[in-house]
């Protein structure tokens, strides 16, 4: 038996292609090019249409492009479940010296 408390895959958090239409929790007419954020921590129910859910849930799923997607799920993250920033990896950080690398 599943409850809502428990997700059936163990995410709580996910970026998925928007299916055109959700009937019985189940995609309907397969997908559009957007991608939408759902959160089980919060409260969202991901077996439930987008028209379906409060207006709160559908400003937090989207729609987004995949970037925008990307990005609104790394904030999501950080803002409700107080996970810290992902590092910058090396060589993309601003150099800051001359160009031969020295510092004066």
């Amino acid at each position: 038996m599943q409850t809502h408390d428990e997700p059936a895959l163990g995410w709580t958090l996910v970026l998925r292609r928007q299916p055109v239409h959700l009937v019985k929790g189940r995609p309907e007419g397969g997908y559009t090019d957007a991608y939408e954020l759902i959160c089980c921590d919060c409260g969202d129910d991901p077996d439930l249409d987008y028209r379906d859910i409060a207006p709160d849930f559908q400003r937090i799923r989207g729609p987004y492009r995949f970037s925008a997607g990307i990005e609104a799920y790394g904030q999501h993250d950080r803002l409700q479940h107080g996970q810290p920033p992902i590092p910058v990896a090396s060589g993309t950080r601003k150099r800051t010296g001359s160009a031969d690398g020295q510092t004066g």
